[in-house]
């Protein structure tokens, strides 16, 4: 299932993970990564419910929260080592 997957956001994961240097990874940052995701994801799920009916300039701050959130859980679950490095800038 997990290579099925990320066959399914090989784009994503490619550059993520793409490199040839050094980096430093700690199992930590995976973990942190997946609660912040999560933490973004409720955010989005927060502010989607609790919007107005007339108002879609509430769908920004959802798109923004809920495309961080699902970014995050897609490396962190599905990336390397060094895409979870990437993604905090270790290098």
């Amino acid at each position: 299932m997990k290579q099925a997957l990320r066959r399914l956001f090989a784009l994503l994961l490619n550059y993520f993970e793409s490199g040839t240097g050094d980096f430093e990874y700690k199992p930590s940052h995976r973990v942190i990564l997946l609660v912040m995701s999560g933490m973004f994801l409720g955010l989005a799920t927060l502010v989607l419910a609790m919007m107005p009916e007339d108002d879609y300039g509430y769908f920004f701050p959802v798109l923004i929260f809920g495309g961080t959130g699902c970014l995050g859980l897609i490396i962190g679950f599905l990336g390397h080592d060094r895409a979870v490095a990437r993604i905090w800038g270790s290098r």
